[in-house]
């Protein structure tokens, strides 16, 4: 079989027993690699409505059809199982060597249930005792790296943080707090090794085809995340009032400037990085403190800077690399603590910090880290504290599902509130890119409508193919024709003749399988749905002065988005759907 290995492996960490486990080509042809696979095996691996937290829950570690081919991006995995902060579908992405090094041991996955005994690490298929337990991931990473490539968890997933992450090569995957499923499993690291290299169909067809998108990767396309990085999105954000501010008070910040790339260029030493196999270097280190570095993205500065309050440049790269050594998620973190911070200043939380608190931020990452006075409250997350503080605050903590509200201003950018409210996992921009049509002149981005609601659909099942099979998004853009050029990557690694209309279908499938997952665990038509704030309170300042959006747009385009979809109208699958999924979730209404 070019392309995959046919098979995976499941560790029983109760037991200690392995497991080598087929993975028939038609499953894999249906569902590819990354999210897809990963949404096949969480439906085959998860009891249903199983505590996330449990030892029988399943933490699922998927390969792709295209890692370890020379295909600049496609070094990458996903990380799969049920989110302890959603109870939906988490799967989170990667870049980094160990995908290389998993796929190299022989499997298309790696999948791990039980608990082991004591705090353990799981090394090339032996586990033993660990002693790296109360390190950071980076840390435990540097100890093990003699045997291998690392997967690992900070104090945060050990102490069962509902929004901790598993590091692999300084990187995260992060939404949904899988890093808490194995700090539940006790598992410190998962350290993987091999030589088994795939062979591809046409190795001549993959080289030429890696030598033009690798040329491609370098256009003006990719030119802004290669000078700027990421953290440019902050002052275009800021100057459309699409920035969210003081937990979505507002959409301007008065201190991004402060913030800004070109100002954190001209005021400290910078470094740029790549993801393994990448030829587009987006990754951007600052130096603060005089001594100190750390990798930056904008969802780093927006969540623990403009969402918080804080505009001291120091105060947010130094909360940005306590994240990454804690293993915190930084959207939920910011978010979390921006939900404390409001609510301390309405009196509902007085030990909280306030708004504009960088040292005050910095803290309460170690607090909720160590799950520590008001740090285990918002280890919870912003849903669940909510719910334990009261007096309303449910309407203004910023989630959909439980899952933080990334830097994305709804009210300002209305075709993403509706994949904000739709998406499977909740809040999130890596699986939607609706945002892409609000800097669009395709939809009006202050007025929702349901024509919006095809061209969003578009831009999740483009996202979920990318994420199966697995590329960076940022190649979105190089593409002439999406879907007829990675057919053609596809045909020259696994030799399949597959078309661009199939591939359409993969993905569509795969959007409709992860949907079915969280119906089979509990989710209802009205967990599709955005906090109070953005449906009664306009936004009070900018270009989009007085901006709102009303719940009887949101839910027009709700229900326009799942007939598209070929859903019934409240979001549950319908009988065709089903049929073509050939999974045993069932819709518990109409």
């Amino acid at each position: 079989m070019y392309g995959f290995h046919g098979r995976y492996a499941r560790f029983d960490l109760t037991t200690g027993r392995q497991e080598i486990l087929p993975l028939p080509e038609s499953v894999l042809r249906r569902h590819l690699g990354g999210v897809g696979l990963g949404a096949w095996l969480l439906h085959r691996e998860a009891p249903p409505r199983v505590d996330p937290l449990s030892p029988e829950a399943p933490l699922i570690f998927c390969f792709s059809p295209l890692v370890g081919t020379p295909l600049t991006t496609s070094a990458k995995l996903a990380v799969v199982g049920k989110s302890p902060l959603t109870g939906f579908v988490s799967d989170g992405l990667s870049g980094s060597h160990f995908a290389i090094a998993g796929k190299r041991s022989g499997v298309d996955a790696i999948v791990l249930v039980g608990r082991c005994a004591q705090p353990s690490e799981l090394v090339n298929g032996a586990l033993r005792p660990t002693s790296l337990w109360g390190c950071s991931a980076r840390e435990a990473a540097e100890a093990l790296a003699p045997h291998g490539r690392v997967a690992a968890i900070g104090v945060a997933g050990e102490n069962g943080v509902r929004f901790a992450t598993i590091s692999n090569d300084g990187r995260h995957a992060g939404r949904g707090g899988l890093g808490a499923v194995m700090g539940a499993k006790r598992l410190k690291a998962l350290v993987v090794d091999g030589e088994q290299v795939t062979p591809v169909a046409d190795p001549e067809r993959v080289a030429r085809l890696a030598r033009e998108l690798s040329r491609r990767s370098l256009g003006p396309e990719t030119a802004k995340y290669r000078e700027l990085g990421t953290v440019a999105n902050l002052m275009a954000f800021n100057r459309i009032a699409a920035l969210p501010t003081r937990n979505f008070q507002s959409g301007s910040f008065a201190g991004a400037e402060a913030l800004a790339a070109e100002d954190l260029q001209s005021a400290r030493e910078r470094a740029r990085s790549t993801c393994a196999s990448c030829t587009i270097g987006c990754t951007h280190i600052y130096g603060f403190n005089r001594t100190d570095r750390t990798r930056i993205e904008y969802e780093n500065l927006f969540a623990l800077g403009s969402l918080c309050g804080v505009s001291d440049a120091d105060a947010v790269l130094a909360a940005s690399r306590r994240c990454d050594e804690l293993g915190l998620d930084t959207v939920s973190a910011g978010g979390t603590i921006a939900f404390a911070m409001e609510c301390g200043e309405r009196g509902y939380l007085p030990e909280a910090p306030r708004f504009g608190d960088g040292a005050g931020l910095l803290a309460l990452l170690d607090d909720i880290a160590q799950r520590r006075g008001l740090g285990d409250l918002l280890a919870e997350g912003s849903r669940r504290a909510a719910i334990q503080v009261g007096r309303g605050s449910l309407d203004f903590a910023p989630q959909v599902k439980g899952l933080e509200i990334p830097g994305y201003e709804p009210r300002a950018l209305q075709t993403m509130a509706l994949g904000f409210a739709v998406g499977t996992r909740g809040a999130d921009h890596n699986r939607s890119g609706a945002y892409e049509l609000d800097f669009s002149d395709r939809v009006d981005r202050l007025h929702g409508d349901a024509r919006a609601a095809q061209l969003a659909l578009e831009t999740e099942d483009r996202a979920a193919l990318i994420d199966s099979l697995i590329l960076c998004k940022f190649l979105r853009g190089v593409f002439e024709d999406f879907y007829a050029d990675t057919a053609e990557l596809l045909q020259a690694v696994v030799g399949w003749d597959v078309s661009a209309a199939e591939l359409q279908g993969i993905a569509r499938r795969i959007v409709s399988l992860r949907k079915s997952f969280n119906i089979r665990e509990g989710w209802k038509p009205e967990d599709d749905a955005l906090p109070e704030r953005f449906l009664s309170e306009s936004l009070p300042d900018g270009t989009a002065d007085g901006a709102r959006l009303t719940r009887e747009c949101l839910q027009e385009m709700i229900r326009s988005y799942n007939l598209a979809r070929g859903w019934t109208e409240r979001g549950y699958l319908s009988a065709s759907v089903l049929a073509d999924l050939a999974v045993d979730s069932q819709p518990v209404g109409i």
